[in-house]
């Protein structure tokens, strides 16, 4: 019996500890009791001072977004999306987790005697003290197989009455096992919901890859419209200084009495129109600026937010290095695009889900198993007993305790065991069969939009691929249209000196250079947008900007 005990106690102990490897926990209990925090700590803007040269922030693209990526609050924020996908994972893993629970109640007890005449009857009046313990230890397996242990002890004991014992201990070792054998049966079964929440996961990660391409496509965005903006200061800067020439010429000319007064007010005219243009262009760039700063969050930190920018980007792309494939645009398009991507997951959790709808379609059959073993100890009077009427003189008292009884559960010489089956059978399962249909319709509304997803990618590179063709012939023709503004406006320029034109036509031509060059500084920015775009339809931006997503 010694060696069944040692064994049993062994088997025990080892089951316990291999339940409680991870508990508790050195921070269990401060994480379990302490006070809960409801504040949250935002952090400061990072690396913002690195980039500060002479007292200016100089950016880089590169340097820029990585300034975007570390600071953007739009994109801290979708960073978090993936967190609660993440604790559903730990949530649907919940069930497995084993559970104990442990009890313990005393009761003591005072007995009214049978009659009033024994009130006065010592012996007649019953005490007794009971005090029963109960220790349980559940676990699920993710077979389905579900196993509860108890323990339990009661500890009685009375006084007053000639027919009982002193001191009673009750011991006993209950184990249950139950596995289902048709409805939830397998670890493939019971994973579905663990499943389940690492394909959402997934989906989650394929979402927020594809909101930071778009984040990214509007933070690239800003940069090249603070870009287009400094150029157009640039040319609108060009414009005054050429007008303040073309004005200065005539006043020559006019306090030299070569023209006629009225000839003035021309180049006046288009000096101040220049100004105007000056102006609007200098306050388009502030509200750029601001835009930009916007986006690294260089507002937050009030030492960085007030200097001045500089980007060190150039606004022509070379457009005679672009050469885009569109077919193979269009298949690394949908290699690449997470919104595709995402689409194609929910297939899997639409399969997990059909899989789930037909366990619950299953009769639920399961097989139960249970074993008890009991022990029996404690202290015995005899002299308490019928032996004092039959004339036989005191009795020593028997010895006896918990040990007894532990020794007699653990000897297993009283054992009860049990086996059952147990058979639910749905005649009719409406619901059930509701979910399976479903779940069917919605794998189906899923392929449909993988389908439409695929096709709207296919649309979507295609017309970024031709936005950025037209966007390459457009920059070649403002380019050219340039060329010629400029020498019609050196020729205006050569036959108002020889006389043989008036200043009305040199003011129009140098508006009109004017205006080529803005043209050039627009299709320009305009091809650098329609790259962005094609490497955003594509889903290659990330990577071409050497961004990774962890």
């Amino acid at each position: 019996m010694l060696s069944r005990l040692l064994l049993t106690g062994s088997l025990l102990t080892a089951g316990a500890f291999a339940q409680m490897s991870s508990f508790p926990k050195p921070n269990y209990f401060r994480e379990t009791f302490q006070k809960t925090r409801t504040t949250v700590e935002l952090r400061d803007p990072s690396k913002l001072k690195d980039y500060v040269v002479n007292g200016k922030l100089e950016l880089s693209l590169q340097h820029y977004l990585e300034l975007v990526m570390a600071n953007n609050t739009d994109i801290q924020l979708q960073y978090l999306t993936i967190e609660q996908p993440k604790n559903a994972i730990q949530s649907a893993m919940g069930v497995w987790d084993p559970t104990g629970r442990a009890s313990f109640t005393t009761t003591r007890t005072t007995s009214l005697p049978t009659s009033p005449l024994d009130t006065s009857n010592v012996n007649a009046v019953l005490k007794s003290l009971n005090q029963p313990l109960s220790m349980t230890f559940s676990q699920l397996f993710d077979t389905g197989t579900q196993v509860q242990s108890t323990f339990g002890e009661t500890k009685s004991s009375s006084s007053g009455s000639r027919s009982s014992y002193v001191k009673q201990y009750n011991t006993n070792l209950n184990v249950n096992i139950s596995q289902p054998l048709l409805r939830n049966r397998g670890r493939f079964v019971n994973r579905l919901p663990l499943m389940t929440a690492q394909s959402n996961l997934k989906v989650s990660e394929f979402s927020l890859r594809n909101q930071l391409l778009n984040l990214v496509q509007t933070a690239e965005n800003a940069y090249w419209s603070v870009i287009s903006a400094r150029e157009q200061v640039r040319v609108n800067e060009q414009a005054v200084q050429t007008s303040k020439q073309n004005l200065d010429f005539t006043q020559q000319q006019l306090d030299l009495g070569a023209i006629s007064p009225l000839d003035i007010y021309n180049p006046k005219s288009a000096y101040a129109q220049a100004e105007v243009a000056l102006s609007q262009a200098r306050f388009n760039l502030l509200a750029a600026e601001d835009a930009l700063r916007h986006q690294i969050a260089v507002d937050l930190d009030p030492d960085v937010r007030n200097l001045p920018i500089v980007l060190t980007e150039a606004a022509d792309p070379g457009a005679d290095t672009i050469q885009v494939d569109r077919e193979a645009a269009v298949q690394t398009a949908l290699n690449n695009s997470p919104a595709l991507k995402a689409a194609t997951q929910r297939l899997d959790v639409d399969d997990l889900q059909i899989h789930s709808a037909k366990n619950g379609l299953l009769p639920n059959l399961s097989f139960g198993a249970q074993y008890t073993t009991n022990g029996l100890g404690g202290l015995f009077d005899p002299n308490r007993t019928s032996l004092i009427g039959s004339g036989a003189g005191a009795l020593a008292l028997i010895p006896g305790g918990v040990t007894d009884a532990l020794g007699q559960m653990f000897g297993f010489g009283y054992p009860t065991y049990q086996a059952s089956l147990t058979l639910q059978l749905p005649i009719r399962s409406r619901a059930a069969s509701a979910t399976m249909a479903n779940a069917l319709v919605q794998k189906k509304q899923d392929s449909l939009t993988v389908r439409n997803q695929q096709q709207n990618v296919r649309l979507q590179v295609l017309n970024a691929v031709t936005s950025l063709e037209g966007a390459k012939e457009q920059l070649k023709l403002a380019i050219t249209q340039r060329d010629f503004a400029k020498l019609n406006e050196e020729a205006e320029q050569e036959k108002y000196k020889l006389g043989t034109d008036i200043n009305q036509n040199v003011v129009l031509a140098l508006q009109a250079l004017a205006q080529a060059e803005l043209g050039v500084v627009n299709a320009q920015i305009n091809l650098r947008r329609s790259q962005l775009n094609l490497l955003t339809q594509t889903g290659e931006l990330l990577d071409r900007r050497g961004i990774v997503v962890k």
